[in-house]
Formats: C-alpha cells, sequence, structure tokens
C-alpha cells in the first residue's frame, strides 16, 4: 500500500510541471536578448552549430520518467502472499522511460532571433 501511495505522489509531481506551450512562452522571453544572456542564463550550450551567417546554440535535457508499476507475482506463487499483497502489488522496479527535450537558440548579429524544442521531455 506504501509503494501505491509513493508511486501516485511521484504522479502527482509530475503533473505539475509546465506545459509544452507554458515552456515555449517562457524561452520566447529571451528573443531580442544577447547570446551572452542566454549563455548566462542557461550555461554552456551542449554543442554549437554556425551556417549562413547565424549560430545556433543547442541545450539538450534528459530526464528518466517512472511508469506505474505491476502486480507480478511473488516467490509463493500469486500476487497474495503471507500476511497479505505481496510486496504492495510490485514486483522488482517500475519501467522508466527516457525523456529528452532539446532546446536551440537561433542567433543572428547576436541576438536571438528564434527558439525551438523538440522531444518527449518538453513539456507535458
Amino acid at each position: 500500500m506504501r509503494r501505491i501511495l509513493v508511486l501516485f505522489a511521484l504522479a502527482l509531481l509530475a503533473a505539475c510541471g509546465p506545459t509544452r506551450q507554458e515552456r515555449q512562452a517562457e524561452l520566447n522571453r529571451m528573443i531580442g536578448q544577447t547570446e551572452a544572456a542566454v549563455v548566462s542564463q542557461f550555461g554552456v550550450p551542449t554543442r554549437t552549430f554556425e551556417t549562413g551567417g547565424l549560430r545556433f546554440l543547442a541545450y539538450e535535457e534528459t530526464r528518466l520518467a517512472y511508469a506505474p508499476g505491476y502486480v507480478g507475482y511473488g516467490p509463493w506463487g500469486g500476487p497474495w502472499g503471507p500476511g497479505g499483497w505481496y510486496a504492495g502489488g510490485f514486483v522488482g522496479f517500475p519501467p522508466t522511460v527516457e525523456r529528452v527535450c532539446e532546446t536551440t537558440f537561433e542567433i543572428g548579429a547576436g541576438l536571438v532571433r528564434q527558439v525551438t524544442m523538440r522531444g518527449s521531455g518538453c513539456g507535458l
């Protein structure tokens, strides 16, 4: 039972994150700022690329999301064991999913012209 409550609490915390639209709106505030302001706020980029007089700063964020556990079979041959529910109804570790979000700032003439995001970890 305790494990179920912990997983429920984790799911609630994950639901409290910003949506993709909220995150994009926050990033759009950087448009018109200098490249130095981007590095000051977000740190050193994961990678950079230059072409056609434009510079691109890419930031990659990776996090693990935990999926709810599953009812499994314990060493007693079924989900019920001595004294009640075996291991709170969960066997082993809950499955994890890697979420990646890449944020790219397009810099032209030293100023941010555009910000794009892509990936499954860029918001709810």
